[in-house]
């Protein structure tokens, strides 16, 4: 993983802590168990950084939803 994919992967977990209002470890465990970060994440970098935070955020709480690590 390059720097850049790094930084977008902690952009990711922290903008979607502070709208879950929960902690940063707790995002990321949900991320990783759920598959998220390394299936999705990680190989869609190139056209997800190009997206707003928003539309992020959104994109990957519903999918969170979806997988079952999420319920909100």
């Amino acid at each position: 993983m390059n720097k850049d994919v790094l930084e977008f992967v902690t952009f990711c977990i922290g903008a979607v802590s502070r709208r879950l209002k929960l902690s940063r470890h707790e995002v990321y465990d949900r991320l990783k168990r759920s598959g998220i970060l390394d299936d999705y994440i990680i190989p869609c970098y190139d056209i997800l950084h190009t997206f707003g935070s928003g539309y992020i955020v959104d994109d990957l709480t519903d999918f969170m939803k979806k997988k079952g690590v999420l319920v909100q």
